[in-house]
């Protein structure tokens, strides 16, 4: 079998560096990798999935760029894993520095087989209720922070002749909650930006994952950005879901680390799906939601071609 074909990205686009060549020199020619040890970029792995996810990689034997905002939550597996781990340190809401350093990051390692884009945290309570700055961070961060290290990566996911993302989304991302709506408007955007730019870079190799966990138990809800609460939303949906949160009464079915697993498998599959929702609370609801879509979808489907220049109705 000619398999000359698999290097054409290669001869195209110049490598960032000799070591990035002999590192896909010693790659199986076929796409099923995950008996080979993988290089991984992970933003936000201080806490919850991000750091569950840099334990299991490098457990297994993989390699991990850890991103952090400051010093000393990783140093613990430093001082286990040793040169397996790598440290940079970035914000992302810093679109310079973030580029800096996802530049040098891809120069030292020479290839990055998967990035994963996970820093993020919610902010909670009715929209009336959020701040100017809450709102501008919470899109900063989520949103605007997870676009532009999508872009800071391609140019070098292009020049190595591919590479996989994944974008750490939500079940938020297809479904909604009262007292969410600003996370869910950061996570429904960037899942409509990785659709698109998934199609936009599919010729260079380079694929997406959406992973959309449903309420899992990690420390997500004790980092929530809270509103000053009003009184007038009480007794609305917004006071019941408060209080069902804050009784327990909401149910957490998710298992952090089998969610990270399961993300881990995805990623080494050869081809991944685009949106993998996690759990049954998700399964559940982005299914209930989809059919709802549907229906409503049907349901005015001669109000909607009417919509339509009158050559093209039928």
């Amino acid at each position: 079998m000619n398999h000359l074909h698999y290097f054409v990205p290669i001869v195209e686009y110049s490598l960032a560096s000799i070591a990035g060549l002999a590192y896909l020199l010693q790659r199986p020619i076929h796409q099923q990798e995950s008996i080979m040890a993988k290089t991984w970029l992970i933003t936000g792995t201080s806490t919850g999935f991000g750091r569950l996810l840099t334990e299991q990689l490098l457990e297994r034997g993989d390699r991990v760029i850890a991103s952090l905002r400051r010093d000393g939550p990783l140093d613990d597996l430093l001082a286990q894993h040793g040169e397996r781990l790598q440290v940079i340190n970035f914000d992302v809401t810093d679109t310079r520095a973030m580029q800096e350093a996802v530049t040098q990051a891809f120069a030292k390692a020479g290839h990055i087989d998967v990035v994963v884009s996970n820093a993020g945290y919610g902010v909670f309570g009715a929209a009336e209720e959020a701040t100017d700055e809450q709102i501008e961070r919470q899109i900063t961060t989520n949103l605007t922070g997870s676009i532009q290290f999508i872009r800071a990566v391609l140019p070098h996911l292009r020049r190595q002749g591919g590479g996989r993302i994944v974008q750490v989304s939500s079940e938020g991302g297809q479904i909604a909650y009262p007292c969410f709506s600003l996370y869910h408007a950061s996570k429904w955007g960037i899942e409509g930006f990785v659709e698109s730019v998934a199609q936009e870079v599919s010729p260079w190799n380079i694929d997406f994952i959406l992973a959309e966990p449903g309420p899992t138990a990690t420390s997500f809800a004790a980092s929530l950005d809270q509103t000053a609460p009003m009184a007038l939303y009480e007794d609305t949906p917004v006071g019941e879901f408060r209080r069902a949160l804050a009784s327990g009464e909401f149910t957490i079915k998710g298992d952090a680390l089998k969610t990270v697993n399961a993300i881990i498998d995805a990623a080494d599959m050869a081809t991944p799906p685009l949106r993998l929702a996690l759990g049954s609370t998700a399964y559940d609801s982005i299914h209930h939601a989809l059919e709802q879509r549907m229906s409503e979808l049907e349901a005015n489907k001669a109000l909607t071609l009417s919509a339509d220049k009158d050559e093209f109705i039928e």
